[in-house]
């Protein structure tokens, strides 16, 4: 043992975790632990102008590494700040340690209305976060720091949080540091690897569903390795995309729609509906239940609460993404499950259709995405908001690098994406980043692109301006006989760039894109792309199908209680 200071000991814990960068902003309670942090040469500190840009940046930082990323609030009003970005990285099951400061231990909870006092801080964020612990003294430190890792390191991984009160960032007696917790991937018994091989080796047509899950547990070249030993095709979920390249001869895509849209946007709908077995594999079956009712479920989730909520027609297997793959394909092979006819001819007919259906509908995102892809190099990492072209990429986007595609999942997190963006450039600075998002939400974090002038974090942003708060303006026009107060006042983007010594660029066109693209990627500074697209409407399968259903537009008959 040796005697630290609290903030000596969470900053020499976090090396030995294996952290290299924190996001966040200095604040009067956490000076101890600034102070540690200017005297550590192993990890740097990124200042952001807001907690909220801090937790996407953080949440970026995690998706794009693979290792947990960090942020640093005050207490109050610093960690309601950053909830937005905690909530978005729960909803995509992102690990990022929250450290958030504590007014003095002795007035916890007493509720005297002391400095950026919450009474009972944590259970603002409770709902989601994974775990949440104080830590009163510096001795305390290091088990607190152990444990949150481990937490982040083991089953579905989230956000967690750790309360430090100031005086304990300060004060110093001995303090004995942890090495990192060990851990190993659960894995299904063999009983069940072996009953679930017998199933999928005896279907006729079974069918592999991925998503994020795959990516989290780096069981990317695992999931291709299956499909390509048992001839199964597979569909990935929205947060799956990148799971297997989309141009693979066994992947269909994720063009995946609800039941009862048209029938030329729900080729994969019925894909499912016609499998007699899905592996479902680190997904949480988001539509409800895609697969057809009598076929069976193959669950394959580290979150055993995930395991059988979908139909009841379900073999679970409690295991972690990669490992259980690499256990299940020897049972696989030995139940015959090689033996199975390719299946490409039928996967590219689908993808014919489907690519034949955008051309032919005309929607106004198709081509613009088209050439914006198509002028980035592949492994480019593309960061989407909620917008009408965030939208349409969940579906259409072509992704063919592992965990380049990026966005707010269930969250649908307005003002995401710029600012998670930064935290990915951060974490791979050589490789080319861009952030899709509305003018809406870019000037929700438009201050961090003082953050990136600052720190050299050079990613290239295309801003989608409509002026106005579009989505919603085309409900209201489409539903309720005109918008109210959704139109938006902004700066010109060109010039705000530039007064923070980014480079601002304009398209006259968004076609222009293919062109201004690759120029605000050679650029050696962050660089905002303004793109007028007027009142663009929302992609028509969105429109036709899922709108005039959703209880924000129709009156759900039946939910009133007399």
């Amino acid at each position: 043992m040796a005697k630290m200071s609290g903030g000596e000991a969470l900053v020499k814990s976090l090396v030995r975790e294996g952290v290299e960068v924190i996001f966040g902003i200095p604040g009067i309670h956490m000076s101890g632990i600034i102070a540690a942090l200017r005297d550590e040469p192993g990890v740097r500190m990124v200042t952001t102008r807001h907690e909220a840009g801090a937790a996407h940046m953080a949440d970026g930082y995690a998706r794009a590494s693979g290792k947990p990323g960090v942020v640093l609030t005050v207490p109050g009003a610093g960690l309601y700040n950053a909830a937005t970005g905690i909530a978005t990285a729960y909803a995509r099951s992102s690990p990022v340690l929250v450290i958030a400061g504590q007014i003095p231990r002795g007035q916890i909870g007493k509720n005297l209305e002391v400095y950026h006092e919450v009474s009972d801080q944590n259970s603002t964020v409770r709902p989601v976060t994974k775990w949440q612990q104080q830590a009163l003294r510096p001795r305390e430190i290091p088990d607190a720091v152990c444990e949150a890792f481990r937490q982040m390191r083991t089953g579905r991984p989230r956000p967690v949080l750790l309360e430090i009160p100031p005086e304990a960032g300060v004060e110093r007696e001995e303090v004995e540091l942890r090495n990192p917790a060990k851990f190993s991937r659960g894995v299904p018994s063999q009983e069940h690897l072996r009953e679930a091989a017998h199933v999928i080796a005896q279907s006729h047509l079974p069918l592999i569903f991925a998503g994020g899950g795959v990516a989290l547990s780096e069981a990317e070249e695992a999931l291709t390795t299956l499909a390509e030993a048992t001839n199964i095709p597979v569909i990935t979920s929205a947060g799956g995309k990148g799971a297997i390249p989309d141009r693979h001869p066994l992947c269909y895509g994720s063009c995946l729609s609800p039941a009862g849209e048209r029938p030329e946007m729900n080729q994969l709908y019925e894909v499912m509906q016609s499998a007699d077995v899905v592996i479902g594999i680190g997904t949480r079956f988001a539509l409800g239940n895609p697969a057809g009712e009598p076929c069976t479920l193959v669950n394959i989730n580290i979150d055993d609460t995930e395991l059988t909520k979908v139909q009841s027609n379900t073999l679970p297997l409690h295991g972690d993404a990669k490992a259980t793959i690499e256990a299940l394909l020897p049972f696989l092979i030995e139940a015959g499950a090689g033996n199975r006819p390719s299946p490409a001819a039928a996967v590219s007919a689908a993808r014919r259709l489907i690519a034949y259906h955008d051309i032919g509908l005309k929607e106004p995102q198709y081509p613009i995405l088209d050439a914006m892809r198509n002028s980035i190099p592949e492994d480019t990492f593309i960061v989407w908001d909620s917008t009408k072209f965030g939208y349409y990429a969940r579906t259409h986007y072509q992704v063919n690098h592992p965990k380049t595609f990026m966005d707010s999942g269930y969250s649908f997190n307005l003002g995401f994406s710029f600012p998670a963006a930064l935290g990915v450039k951060v974490a791979q600075p050589e490789r080319p980043v861009v952030s899709v998002i509305g003018d809406g939400g870019f000037m929700f974090n438009a201050p961090e692109l003082s953050t990136a002038v600052k720190y050299g974090i050079n990613t290239a942003t295309v801003v989608f301006r409509d002026d106005s708060y579009g989505n919603v303006a085309y409900d209201l026009d489409e539903f309720f006989a005109g918008s109210y107060e959704t139109d938006l006042l902004n700066p010109d983007l060109v010039r705000f760039a530039e007064s923070f010594g980014a480079v601002g660029m304009r398209a006259d066109d968004p076609m222009d894109l293919a062109t201004l693209l690759p120029l605000a990627l050679d650029c050696q500074a962050p660089v905002i792309i303004d793109v007028p697209v007027g009142n663009m409407p929302l992609p028509r399968a969105k429109l036709q199908a899922h709108l005039p259903t959703v209880p924000w537009v129709v009156p759900q008959e039946g939910l009133i209680e007399p």
